[in-house]
């Protein structure tokens, strides 16, 4: 099934994408500075929420995690 018709899946992408942006930015801030409008700056949309949000985006991970192992 894909992930845009299974809400879990679906967070689960949108989650792993904030996360892998986040670490681009912090890798190589130029890579996401340079694309702030457009389609790519969804990207840059996603590193900002993860920068800003990042307790939050932590939790969400760990409880997604745990509901990956333990309740499927």
């Amino acid at each position: 099934m894909s992930a845009i018709f299974n809400f879990q899946s679906l967070l689960t992408v949108i989650l792993l994408l904030i996360c892998i942006c986040a670490y681009i930015r912090s890798l190589a801030p130029s890579i996401l500075d340079r694309n702030k409008t457009g389609l790519l700056g969804i990207f840059w949309k996603c590193a900002r929420t993860g920068e800003r949000k990042s307790p939050y985006v932590a939790v969400s991970c760990v409880v997604m995690a745990f509901s990956i192992l333990y309740m499927q």
